[in-house]
């Protein structure tokens, strides 16, 4: 029996998430919970898995929820109270599901409480990858990768010594407006922007795909996840996203970790590995269904984020935190209307050019500099 805590448990992975615990009641318990928004939701999810502990936004949520839960359920909110819920004691491990740089300080506390981390949170890796991986080590906690292009590569390397390893390529689906020209894209509106074409995720993360800034930030994660240079990691378009990711060895093989798009899968593996039990979906691959899978280069001019990401990687220091604060700012506001797709791009552009990058930054400096982007976006913007 594996004692989760979930960070997000109303958003996509959130909820695939139960669905997985849901699935299989004598393997896993949910022992804590924390909830964004979304407190009717929380509210059944708390009613049908009783955790001890359940963390909410704010002091009215806190409010609105105290005289619903069961006795048995603590409610605890803000900052403090994500810390608490990925640092219970009875929890094993922490599936960190919550978006944006909020995950970034619950992560960090599991990891010095020793629970295993199952992190489908990208920017806690871009925002402070070197603290995270060096207090892992230091605390011999495992990262296991919850995302499905990190989930191919762990699992692609599994048996494989690391220093075999050539390339890893990450696959992208190209998003909402893959086959648009760049000149294709003034003017698109939200609505189309969240159309994507292959998975059901969260809006931003949605929107993230279809600029490609999601493709970037994995290129970051993968590198403080797997120790690979960047100048190593590759990212090919594949339209159908059946082949997650793959890795290319010394002597030419190429591994490839294969699957439906359903993040059901590399959830499930996070939660049972090194083990494996049957798929929560009775969907299964039949690659004679599909007849063709195509591939084309990634074209770094057409999605310009992609460029960006690389770019920051490869600076490091506090070049991510900027990468990730400015575009957390800019999808916000592209989602409420007050900027265009195109101006997303420029905004990240002009946090990037304007930022004094600092080597080796510190937690603290991190936040502030997390902290001076968006507020930087926000004047702009305003």
């Amino acid at each position: 029996m594996k004692h989760i805590s979930l960070l997000g448990s109303t958003g996509s992975i959130g909820t695939q998430t139960l669905d997985v615990i849901r699935a299989y009641p004598n393997q896993f318990t949910l022992q804590s919970m924390s909830v964004g928004k979304n407190t009717d939701l929380a509210l059944k999810q708390i009613h049908e898995f009783l955790p001890k502990l359940v963390s909410v936004q704010s002091k009215e949520d806190y409010d609105k929820l105290i005289h619903e839960v069961p006795s048995t359920t603590k409610v605890v909110y803000g900052a403090e109270g994500l810390i608490e819920v990925a640092t219970v004691q009875e929890s094993d491990v922490l599936v960190n599901a919550v978006l944006g740089s909020v995950g970034l300080a619950p992560t960090l506390a599991a990891i010095q409480a020793g629970k295993t981390i199952a992190i489908a949170n990208k920017e806690t890796l871009v925002t402070a990858g070197h603290i995270v991986t060096e207090e892992a080590k230091r605390h011999h906690v495992s990262l296991i990768p919850v995302d499905s292009e990190h989930s191919a590569i762990f699992q692609a390397l599994n048996g494989e010594q690391i220093k075999e390893v050539d390339r890893l390529i990450l696959t992208a689906s190209g998003g909402s407006f893959r086959d648009r020209s760049r000149d294709q894209l003034e003017g698109v509106t939200v609505r189309e922007a969240l159309n994507h074409p292959n998975w059901s995720m969260g809006a931003k993360i949605t929107i993230d795909s279809a600029t490609m800034m999601n493709k970037g930030l994995e290129v970051i994660e993968a590198y403080w996840l797997f120790g690979i240079p960047y100048e190593k990691i590759d990212v090919v378009l594949h339209k159908e996203s059946i082949i997650h990711s793959m890795v290319e060895y010394i002597d030419g093989s190429v591994i490839a970790q294969l699957g439906t798009p359903d993040m059901r899968g590399p959830i499930q593996y996070a939660l049972t590995y090194p083990n494996r039990l049957p798929a929560v979906s009775k969907e299964r691959l039949h690659l004679w269904e599909l007849g063709t899978l195509n591939f084309t280069k990634l074209d770094m001019d057409r999605f310009r984020c992609m460029k960006f990401a690389y770019d920051a990687g490869k600076t490091g220091g506090t070049m991510p935190t900027v990468l990730n604060a400015a575009n957390e700012v800019a999808v916000a506001y592209f989602l409420e209307g007050k900027l265009s797709f195109l101006e997303i791009e420029h905004m990240i552009e002009q946090a990037l050019e304007g930022h004094t990058v600092l080597k080796q930054p510190t937690l603290e400096e991190i936040m502030a500099v997390d902290a001076e982007t968006r507020a930087f976006i926000h004047s702009t913007i305003k």
